[in-house]
């Protein structure tokens, strides 16, 4: 996998499938991207904004969604509270026709 290719699609935002650790399978949004290699990652809920998770970019399988309501929101306030996370994660789960785990 070429990390740099995988590193330029990633934009805060993004909707992401975590691939490694004991969040594999589930979905997180990403609130931040640190160069060269790794993201941040939140959820909302089991990952709140608060303790979101830094995760390699190998970890992680980017898809191409973008949650227009948080990226805005991360791009104007520089924040953005898990309300708007979990429901950006539910409206995107309930489109793809998937499950929160899985």
């Amino acid at each position: 996998m070429d990390v740099t290719g995988a590193e330029e699609r990633l934009n805060p935002g993004q909707i992401v499938r975590i691939l490694r650790g004991r969040e594999a399978g589930k979905y997180a949004i990403v609130i931040g991207v640190e160069k060269p290699n790794f993201v941040w990652l939140a959820d909302g809920a089991k990952r709140p904004i608060d303790r979101s998770k830094r995760k390699n970019v190998k970890h992680i399988q980017p898809t191409k969604t973008i949650a227009r309501e948080v990226a805005d929101s991360l791009k104007t306030d520089g924040r953005v509270n898990n309300a708007e996370l979990r429901y950006a994660l539910n409206q995107y789960l309930l489109r793809s026709g998937e499950k929160k785990g899985e």
